[in-house]
């Protein structure tokens, strides 16, 4: 029974290796250890501690097993089944992870409503615990209350929590303002290819930080005497970007110029909530920010971020590949028009409600009815563009949209280095494209689905295409380790099978 225990720990080691594209020297390099020893590991032929096993599943990024329960979470998918009736849409993702950075601003309360319980959000959470903050789940679970410490203790901040969240560089706004040197580990979060921080750094130089990295931390140090005396301009028009230099000028003693700035759902959201906090924000959903900043921020706020449209696209999506007809309510208008206008040229049926407000009373609301729909490739290349062009996150569910269109379209995703590649995954579930460069990829459609045994990507909107597939390929699939669709969507699968889906959860250690 242990040696069968051991194969089957060494089999998942091997296919999140493999799928990380990395060999076996590549993994004993990170491990510190030998090549011949990751050999037996993936073998079966040599006993493991739990503490080698989370190691290993730090450094592929993969949850190969988690303390409390008995294993990583597949998923076991049905597919060939049509969708139907009416999803909600939840509350955006990358507003509440820049929501919960923001929150070192205030000394007060801060309520945020109906947070996403999303796996990157729970790594957040634990960052911020170990250093002090207070934060609970209130109202049956569905709001959180966050009440921070007078002083936060970095020393104590969990490591391996913050390595796993690309959002731990958010930080760095708030923390400049607090302390005059402190260390923060490397952001981690999918594998998505090298993304320097540079543009962040060259931001907050303006308010006196200068980071040095060593040895896998930050190390950040704060001139107090430097101040944005002009402008900022942004060298990249990046989301998280843009919500640093907010975070950082929120506090900052006077006016902070913010150019070449994301004007993203998420960046309006934390502009919106820095505005309850006091601070005065001009031109929100524009390129340019004027941030009068408050330097003692002490308030209880209440605030409810908006729905998120990359899960609404995710949605969209679904019922287009399954050939449903979904009903998707609480969508971000606003922020799906671009997409909705491409799908309508590749000749999409839908339909669409009055708009409404979002419970921030800011952004607009809608209800989208999509029906089959007999599609054609688009004449142009589906490529991102910072808002309002076509969202970078929205980019992999147009693989999906195109595998089942008539005809060639061409995916431009010229953001990440690695993303088009996890796209070809499609290829093992009847998917026929072609990868013309680590940007680009050509899909041919229409499609026959066929279901699959396959690991999960680990980029977490390329996971999501997997699994939209597999609802579409006759037969059962599975689709293993999923904790990187965890760490964006909350309870999909479940949410799903409510509108038709039969998707199953299982764990296999």
């Amino acid at each position: 029974m242990a040696d069968d225990y051991l194969v089957r720990i060494g089999k998942l080691i091997r296919d999140a290796r493999q799928h990380r594209g990395w060999t076996q020297t590549q993994l004993a390099e990170a491990l510190g250890t030998s090549q011949s020893a990751v050999n037996r590991i993936e073998r079966g032929n040599q006993n493991i501690s739990l503490e080698m096993i989370a190691r290993i599943g730090e450094a592929l990024d993969s949850e190969i097993v988690s303390l409390g329960y008995a294993g990583p979470m597949h998923l076991r998918v049905v597919g060939g089944r049509r969708l139907s009736g009416s999803i909600d849409v939840k509350t955006s993702k990358n507003a509440c992870v820049a929501l919960l950075c923001g929150s070192l601003l205030n000394k007060g309360r801060t309520v945020l409503r109906r947070v996403a319980r999303i796996e990157e959000v729970y790594r957040l959470l634990e960052v911020l615990n170990s250093i002090g903050v207070r934060t609970r789940w209130i109202n049956d679970g569905v709001d959180l209350e966050i009440v921070p410490p007078a002083d936060l203790d970095l020393d104590a901040m969990d490591a391996d929590a913050a390595r796993r969240t690309r959002s731990i560089i958010m930080f760095l706004g708030p923390l400049l303002h607090r302390m005059d040197a402190f260390r923060l580990p490397y952001a981690g979060g999918c594998d998505l290819g090298t993304r320097t921080i540079e543009p962040h750094m060259i931001a907050l130089r303006r308010f006196g930080l200068d980071i040095t990295a060593t040895e896998g931390l930050y190390h950040a140090q704060v001139d107090r005497s430097v101040t944005p005396g002009r402008p900022i301009v942004l060298t990249e028009r990046g989301d998280t970007v843009t919500e640093n230099a907010l975070l950082a000028a929120a506090r900052y003693d006077g006016v902070t110029v913010i150019r070449n700035a994301s004007s993203n759902y998420m960046v309006q959201d934390l502009c919106f909530f820095l505005k309850a906090l006091g601070v005065e924000v001009e031109g929100v959903g524009t390129t340019t920010l004027t941030v009068h900043g408050v330097p003692n921020i002490d308030a209880d706020v209440d605030y409810s971020p908006s729905e998120d449209p990359v899960e609404a696209m995710s949605l969209l999506a679904a019922a287009v590949v399954t050939e449903s007809e979904l009903t998707i309510r609480r969508v971000p208008i606003e922020f799906l028009e671009i997409e909705l206008a491409v799908l309508e040229e590749m000749g999409l049926d839908h339909d669409r409600s009055a708009e409404y407000p979002a419970d921030n009373g800011h952004t607009r609301l809608a209800d989208l009815t999509v029906r089959p729909s007999k599609l054609e490739a688009p004449i142009d290349k589906i490529h991102p563009m910072p808002f309002p062009g076509l969202n970078i996150d929205n980019v992999p569910f147009f693989a999906a949209i195109a595998a089942v269109a008539q005809g060639q379209s061409l995916i431009h995703d010229w953001v990440y280095d690695n993303r088009a590649i996890y796209l070809t995954d499609l290829n093992r579930l009847g998917g026929r494209l072609q990868l013309l460069d680590p940007h680009r990829v050509l899909v041919e459609g229409p499609t026959r689905w066929r279901a699959a045994e396959m690991m999960c990507p680990p980029a977490l909107r390329p996971a999501v295409v997997v699994l939209l597939a597999m609802m579409a390929a006759e037969g059962t699939s599975v689709l293993r380790n999923v904790y990187v669709i965890n760490r964006g969507y909350e309870e999909l699968a479940e949410r799903l099978n409510s509108v038709g889906a039969q998707i199953e959860i299982f764990r296999d250690i």
